[in-house]
């Protein structure tokens, strides 16, 4: 499954891990990815952060809504069934706009849609249709002075785009 996501997606799975044990979870959920979206930096949380998302208060809002579950131990924090099939999902979704890998902002396009695990109730409270609909304007428009492409994210050519926000980067 991580081979088809980008270096940049794979990094929401790696902050999500770190988010796990900070609130003492021995799991990376939907709400870990969450929490990686917005640690990520990209488009996604740029979306996320428009509809007023933060790291604080998602942070809060899980701990309300799982509380510290237990002690992790060290090692590997495996992902959960609903967290897989929000990855599984965005490959979904990645292919069908025409991506040949999973961007961070196709994970949220995922788990918006999916909207399974501990993340749901932190959308509920938000129009997930207006953030579907912001993700796809962003995907489909100008990005710092660029457009995002839907071809290849390993082509040639992905070097004369130096920002973080051009998916072909990883």
């Amino acid at each position: 499954m991580f081979e088809r996501i980008t270096e940049r997606g794979r990094q929401v799975v790696v902050l999500a891990q770190v988010e796990a044990p900070v609130l003492r979870h021995s799991y990376v959920g939907t709400e870990h990815l969450l929490l990686g979206l917005l640690r990520e930096d990209g488009l996604a949380a740029r979306v996320l952060e428009s509809f007023g998302f933060t790291i604080e208060r998602v942070r809060a809002q899980v701990v309300g809504i799982v509380g510290p579950v237990e002690e992790v131990a060290p090692g590997r924090i495996p992902l959960t069934p609903a967290a897989k099939n929000v990855l599984e999902l965005a490959i979904r979704e990645a292919l069908t706009l025409g991506f040949d890998s999973v961007c961070p902002e196709h994970i949220l396009l995922a788990l918006v849609r999916e909207n399974v695990g501990d993340a749901a109730p932190l959308l509920l409270d938000f129009d997930t249709q207006k953030i579907n609909t912001e993700v796809m304007r962003m995907l489909a428009g100008p990005v710092a002075g660029t457009s995002i492409h839907r071809q290849s994210l390993g082509s040639a050519g992905a070097a004369a785009f130096p920002t973080n926000l051009d998916p072909r980067k990883g």
